[in-house]
């Protein structure tokens, strides 16, 4: 995609609007924009999920409060948008106002000079609410304590079991269970003859697909992709010993296909109810707490990610928004932002779409709101107790020179991470043994090393 090469990353430190909001929010974001009567037009590129369609179908209160700002829209599906955006924001296009990215792309970005520093546009923004933002996603969103993007919503990872099974089986669910209690039950509920898997798992290759929840495999087990001197590190016992579990996991309980089964097809295992259990992402709850489109809405519950050697598991995501260097629209791009992201939206997409509609997972408030604990009270503390803890030092058993979870924060993840999560496929497959998945892996890390002069 061109993007330019930054230097080595340096370690990472442990360290909508209803009338109401109109007026005050408004007020705050008019001061730059629109002086004199022009009209501002700003382009945002985002991605084509449920919970951003919302925001477009909703932009009318916004315009209504911004005369003087139209808006367009770029969007598209994951993985098209996270390209265009991408090639963009690398080039200095200036296409885009806005852009929605993640946790991954804000501190390299950042870090580039690609991106705004929004804190001064927070700060004069009535009711914003920055401490409201849950601090992990927060911090995973700021270079040197300032917010270059913010977060529309959030997720860590979580397992799900079916409550009923798990009685009817005489078995009980720790609130923190560890991988080897999960295989445990996955083995005793697996009961192909009756149409039901012990466990589902992702299989389908991708940095954002099998290697999500691998990689908090690998970590609390104790492995690392670089080690503190940069060093690859996918031939350690500690990530074969992990890829080995998940592997045969997956294949010996786990759903049929499970070399291609993605977040979308294990979710509707589980929402069919074919499956006693799946780990994966915590926004899994939009579809098994849906009852349009699930048989198991009330045998369900919930626990915390599975672990080896570490207190807590897990992973950190967030889509988030921000104002590319290149806009000369910044103030009316962080009027954007800002009602997209305000406490207030959350209130609109409530009153407007439905309450199960919240974007999860940013602001600590939302589930503080009367009508949405109600709906989330069934995962509302095991969502907010994992992404607490999605920290580095509670979810990783060794040191690492990378900011991320469940991925790599350099550039080269993208082409490496799927590089790899197509050997761990193929291991699922069982076309290649792990050793031999583990063995391409690192020549493929080794490769990444080699350009930045790390090996040796």
């Amino acid at each position: 995609m061109g993007t330019p090469r930054p230097h080595p990353p340096h370690p990472r430190r442990r360290t909508v609007l209803g009338a109401g909001l109109a007026a005050g929010l408004g007020a705050a974001g008019l001061a730059g924009c629109g002086a004199g009567g022009s009209r501002e037009t700003l382009v945002v590129a985002i991605v084509s999920n449920p919970q951003m369609q919302d925001a477009i179908s909703l932009v009318g209160h916004f315009t209504e409060a911004h005369p003087e700002i139209d808006v367009r829209f770029v969007s598209l599906p994951e993985n098209e948008a996270r390209a265009k955006i991408t090639a963009s924001v690398a080039s200095g296009g200036g296409e885009f106002d806005v852009v929605m990215i993640s946790n991954y792309e804000t501190p390299l970005w950042a870090a580039n000079g690609w991106l705004t520093d929004l804190e001064p546009y927070i700060a004069e923004t009535p009711g914003y609410q920055r401490d409201d933002f849950l601090p992990t996603i927060r911090d995973a969103l700021s270079v040197d304590g300032a917010m270059h993007s913010v977060p529309f919503y959030g997720e860590s990872s979580f397992l799900v079991y079916r409550r009923d099974l798990f009685e009817q089986a005489g078995l009980t669910m720790p609130e923190r269970p560890t991988w080897d209690e999960i295989r445990g039950f996955a083995e005793t509920l697996h009961d192909p003859a009756a149409g039901l898997t012990g466990i589902a798992l992702r299989g389908l290759a991708g940095w954002g697909e099998n290697l999500a929840p691998m990689n908090t495999v690998i970590n609390t087990f104790g492995g690392q992709w670089f080690d503190e001197d940069w060093t690859p590190r996918l031939d350690s016992d500690a990530v074969r010993e992990a890829v080995s579990m998940y592997v045969d996991t997956v294949r010996t309980w786990g759903q049929p296909g499970a070399a291609t089964s993605g977040f979308g097809d294990c979710l509707t295992q589980v929402a069919q109810g074919t499956a006693a259990m799946w780990y994966d992402a915590s926004s899994m709850v939009s579809g098994i707490e849906d009852p349009r489109s699930s048989t198991v809405m009330g045998d369900t519950a919930y626990a915390l990610a599975p672990t080896m050697e570490t207190e807590y598991s897990g992973w950190l995501y967030s889509w988030a928004l921000a104002i590319p260097e290149t806009s000369p629209r910044k103030q009316a791009a962080w009027d954007f932002i800002a009602w997209m992201t305000h406490p207030d939206y959350f209130q609109l997409v409530g009153s407007e779409v439905s309450w199960e509609a919240l974007p999860p997972g940013s602001r600590r408030s939302t589930y503080e709101i009367p009508e949405y604990a109600e709906i989330a009270e069934n995962y509302a503390e095991p969502t907010l107790t994992s992404m607490d803890h999605a920290t580095q030092e509670e979810t990783m058993a060794q040191p690492v020179p990378y900011p991320g979870l469940q991925f790599v924060g350099i550039p080269e993840f993208q082409d490496l991470g799927t590089r790899v999560g197509q050997q761990f496929s193929a291991a699922i497959a069982g076309q290649q043994s792990v050793d031999d998945a583990l063995a391409q892996a690192q020549r493929f890390a080794e490769s990444v090393a080699r350009t930045y002069g790390w090996e040796g």
